[in-house]
Formats: C-alpha cells, sequence, structure tokens
C-alpha cells in the first residue's frame, strides 16, 4: 500500500479496503471516481456508509470531505440512498453484487 497515501480523507483504513476492492493506486481511484470506488467497496462490504463515499469524493477532488460543495454532498446522498436501496433485498440474503455501471443487483 501507499500508493493512495496523502490524499485527503484516506486513512489507511479505507485505503486497505480500497486495495481489496482493486483500487491502488492514484489513477486507478481519480478514473473510477469516488461512486465507481465506492460501489466496488459497498460490494466487499455492505456496510460502506456514505462518509466513505463524501470521503472517496473529496480524495478524488483533493479536499477534505467537510469542504465539499452542498450541491455535491446533496448528489452524493441521492446516490448512496439509491445504491443502498437497490440491494437492501440481497442484504437480507447474506450478500449481494452490484453492476458497476447501472448501480443495480444482478444476482
Amino acid at each position: 500500500m501507499g500508493e493512495l497515501k496523502g490524499l485527503p480523507n484516506l486513512g489507511p483504513v479505507l485505503e486497505g479496503e480500497l486495495a481489496r476492492a482493486g483500487i491502488t493506486t492514484r489513477e486507478q481511484l481519480y478514473a473510477l471516481g469516488s461512486r465507481e470506488a465506492w460501489l466496488r467497496l459497498y460490494t466487499a462490504d455492505p456496510t460502506a456508509c456514505l462518509h466513505r463515499l463524501l470521503a472517496l469524493e473529496g480524495a478524488v477532488q483533493g479536499v477534505r470531505k467537510a469542504d465539499l460543495p452542498p450541491e455535491t454532498k446533496a448528489e452524493l446522498k441521492a446516490f448512496f440512498k439509491a445504491a443502498a436501496g437497490k440491494c437492501a433485498h440481497r442484504k437480507a440474503q447474506g450478500g449481494h453484487r452490484l453492476e458497476a455501471g447501472g448501480n443495480v443487483c444482478f444476482d
């Protein structure tokens, strides 16, 4: 690890989660964007929360998550609710996978 070190909001725990999701470099994170990166985390760990999504967006933009514009936070909150809600039926069954581009379950 260490490729993501120094980005805002990314400590060793989140860096490790990203690595387990196959995201190990800044370039990969930037190319995927916060939403896609979060979906990969969420697919592996359904406890991935809104704060992780905000942290990822801040890392991509180079700012602390608290400094994200209110509109960005609102968009990410709506995305989070939609993505998490589409997989709620799978959580009860012990697992789920998301289709990355469409944010829908495909199990």
